[in-house]
């Protein structure tokens, strides 16, 4: 695996475990917003699958779980064999994707190799509304693809979760609205963007709405925010 990132431990990132955090580099969305740059340009330094396991088998008391998230996990064709040596480790795998590659998610769900899925929704499912969330290269293929792996999770049986980074320059309270009806069903979070680092350095001038807009505008629909 191409890992650019590794955190220890993580008492946050996987709902009700203990976890570490594994990030891969690499992504097939070049959003500009994006908090983790060198990650997706790849120029953050390697990290050897040995350092990750060798922290396996130390805390293997402390740890009940492994978020595998990046840039995007499922371009790694090596992705299935990395996730069966986590699994050989009784642990469990949580997995943060954009869904652009749903033919690799089928495969980790019908392996049994992944037990929760988080996937990020940039925008209402219309290629005009993902290229301005994604930039221009997004097609429509694409698109479908992404429409298919919200089916595959939701179908798959798995807990998971569905987010959305909201940015208020580029989010209205119909985009909003939307997204929540698209996630109908599932556990709903929307995220606040932070302009801290971007890979668009200009992204650093815009903004997000407040908890309680937020809050105000999802009212009754059982969307979280955070």
């Amino acid at each position: 695996m191409n890992i650019g990132g590794f955190t220890k431990q993580s008492l946050i990132d996987y709902p009700g475990r203990i976890a570490c955090i594994i990030f891969t580099k690499g992504c097939t969305l070049q959003c500009p917003f994006c908090h983790n740059p060198g990650l997706v340009n790849g120029s953050t330094p390697d990290i050897s699958e040995e350092t990750v396991f060798s922290h396996l088998q130390k805390n293997q008391k402390l740890l009940d779980g492994v978020v595998i998230t990046g840039g995007e996990p499922t371009l790694h064709k090596d992705l299935p064999r990395f996730l069966r040596q986590i699994k050989e480790r009784g642990l469990s795998v949580k997995l943060d994707t954009n869904g652009t590659n749903p033919a690799m998610l089928d495969k980790i769900i019908n392996e049994g190799l992944v037990d929760y899925l988080a996937m990020d929704i940039k925008a209402p499912l219309t290629l005009t509304s993902y290229q301005k969330l994604c930039g221009k290269k997004l097609n429509a293929n694409d698109l479908d693809s992404i429409k298919e792996s919200i089916i595959a999770i939701k179908q798959s049986g798995l807990p998971h979760e569905f987010r959305t980074t909201v940015i208020k320059e580029l989010h209205t309270k119909e985009d909003i609205l939307a997204m929540a009806e698209l996630t109908k069903g599932s556990t709903y979070y929307l995220q606040r963007f932070k302009n801290t680092t971007t890979l668009d350095p200009t992204f650093k001038l815009y903004t997000s709405y407040s908890k309680e807009e937020l809050a105000e505008m999802t009212k009754g629909l059982g969307v979280k925010v955070r």
